[in-house]
Formats: C-alpha cells, structure tokens, sequence
C-alpha cells in the first residue's frame, strides 16, 4: 500500500485565499495525495491574554497569539473555494477543526479523514465529537501525537475505539511539536513503539529542516506522512520556516516513492536482477585434473571454481571419498 503525502499548507495562506490555492496547485504539482489546511475561529481557540510559542515570536514576531491567529482564519466562504479547488485540481482536500462549528463545516464539505492535532490530544470534548463524526461518516482518523506520552495516546484512542471506530481505520502521527525541529529529538524509533502498543497503523507529521526523517520513517513503517508546504520561506508566518518550498516537497515524495519501491515484501529470496550474478559469482565443484573412473574423489583431484553452473560447493565435503563413476577432464563439472 502506498503511502500517503499529506501537503500541510496549515496557515501558510497568511490569511490570503488566492495564495491557499497557489498552495493546492504546488501540492498536486509536487505529488501529494492531499492538501491539508487548518480550520478555527480566533476567538474560539484562544484568550486574549494567550502568549505565542518561541518559535511563533521567532518566526513571526511579537503580539499575541489571538492577534496572529485573527489574521490567519479562513472563513466558511473560503473553506468551500479550497474544498471546490482541491476537487477541480484532483487532489484530497483535509483540514483540521479546532473547535465543533469548524468540525460540522468540514463534514458538509465531506472531509475524506478526521485529522486531530497534537495540541487537541487531551481535549476530550472535541474527540468525542471528532469520534463520533468518523463513526457516523465512517471516516478514518489521523491522530497526530505530539507532546504526548503513551497515556495520553491511549486515552485519545480509546475515545474513538468507544465510539465505534476499529483499529485499523486509525493512524497513529509520530510528532515532535518544535518548528522547526532538532534531528536529535525526533526519535523516529517511536514509530514501532506506537505501533506494537496500540496495533494500529502509524505515519508522521514530520517539522524538521530537509526531507531525511519523512524518507526515513516510511523506512519505519509509516504508512501516512505529514509535511508543511510553502511556497516561499521568507514569507512572515509563524509556521514558513519549517515548510518545504514546492521543489523540495517534489523531492521528498520522489524519495518516498523511491523508497516504497526499495522496501519490498520482506522475503529473503533471490531477486531477477541478481540472477545472473549469482551465477557468476558463485562457484562449483570441478576436477583439478584428469580423474578416471573409480578413483576417489580428494582435495587434490577437486578444485571449486566459478561459474556457478554445477554443483554447490555446499556439497563438497559429501563428495570426497566417493568414487567417480565416470572420467573427468581438468576443469569439468563433476556430478554432485
């Protein structure tokens, strides 16, 4: 099963629809199966006294986080535009509610997934409300896992099993909620832990510098991975910085790709392009020199040597001893 490119555009639109779908257009061109936006009202999600993250003052400046997030909502108006977008470019459209009105909006546009973000792990309302609109609109759930511990992963994921949702039908999102970051935190290892603990399939939201962790973590096992896309780093914003820009993201999902196909089945067994190889480079049992029926087979009268075209030199210790039933000439195949 191929794996899913989610192409995070989140709030990189900076509030500017025409610049939402330039982002839709970059991710179909880029190779993602879906572009993935980020649905609150302002008001709603935070106090007017709630401070930015340090990576949102770095990023883009001082001010409060309810002003920085005022500028960057979409209206139901514009959910629609992108939503009617995404299916004229051919493209999954997905966004993640902050709040119920942003939930139903989104399941009247039919979302193909629930998508919870990490920040909304231990929000039991808003996942009881997510659960139970993937129950009755028998969709699947990304559940992203930053900041959390496996209690609280359980605890998130028992509320959907509750509500009627199996397993199979929820994807588990490694995440290390820094932007960008550190390479020596990411722990992509965790990955197999997520997935031995819960039994459900596993993917990552990947907010790192480059393209080596998503490739890495489908190498892991991760069957969904998540990347913020934009279209240009230096634009003010607090999340520009550690997005991709459109080439790279073509990168990345050239790369995954390539590695879906380097994977396999699992199956140790000779593969087509080494069967000439094999017999190359393998060798056979052959006579070192003349040997005349019914002399035993030695050391000295039985040499291994390539081509890999006769008997295995896995036998050879089986031979000595025996005598030949025929003759042989130096260098001829001996019968194993």
């Amino acid at each position: 099963m191929a794996t899913v490119v989610i192409a995070e555009a989140g709030v990189n639109h900076n509030g500017d629809l025409a610049l939402a779908r330039q982002l839709v257009e970059a991710a179909v061109a880029a190779g993602a199966n879906a572009v993935k936006f980020q649905s609150f009202t302002a008001a709603s999600l935070v106090t007017r006294t709630a401070p930015k993250a340090d990576y949102q003052i770095g990023n883009d400046g001082a001010g409060s986080q309810l002003r920085m997030l005022e500028k960057l909502e979409l209206s139901p108006a514009e959910h629609r535009e992108l939503a009617a977008h995404c299916r004229r470019c051919g493209i999954a459209f997905l966004s993640t509610a902050f709040g119920l009105a942003e939930l139903e909006l989104l399941l009247g546009l039919d979302i193909g997934a629930i998508k919870v973000p990490s920040g909304e792990i231990t929000n039991q309302p808003l996942l009881e409300a997510m659960a139970a609109a993937a129950a009755s609109h028998h969709l699947p759930v990304y559940l992203s896992t930053g900041m959390s511990n496996l209690g609280e992963v359980e605890a998130a994921l028992q509320l959907f099993l509750l509500a009627g949702i199996k397993r199979e039908e929820v994807t588990l999102l490694h995440c290390l909620s820094a932007y960008p970051a550190p390479e020596e935190q990411i722990n992509l290892r965790a990955l197999t832990t997520l997935a031995a603990a819960f039994g459900c399939q596993v993917g990552y939201s990947d907010h790192t510098l480059g393209i080596i962790a998503p490739v890495a973590a489908v190498a892991l096992g991760a069957m969904v991975i998540e990347k913020h896309l934009t279209l240009d780093k230096s634009l003010p914003g607090p999340d520009h910085e550690a997005s991709l820009e459109p080439e790279e993201f073509e990168a990345m999902v050239t790369a995954i790709r390539s590695c879906e196909r380097m994977l396999g089945d699992g199956r140790k067994q000779p593969q087509p392009a080494e069967l000439n190889t094999r017999e190359v480079a393998r060798r056979s049992i052959r006579a070192a020199c003349h040997i005349v029926v019914g002399e035993q087979f030695s050391d000295e009268n039985l040499v291994c040597q390539r081509p890999g075209d006769g008997t295995s030199p896995m036998l050879y210790r089986q031979l000595l001893g025996r005598q030949a039933v025929r003759s042989y000439r130096p260098g001829e195949l001996v019968d194993g």
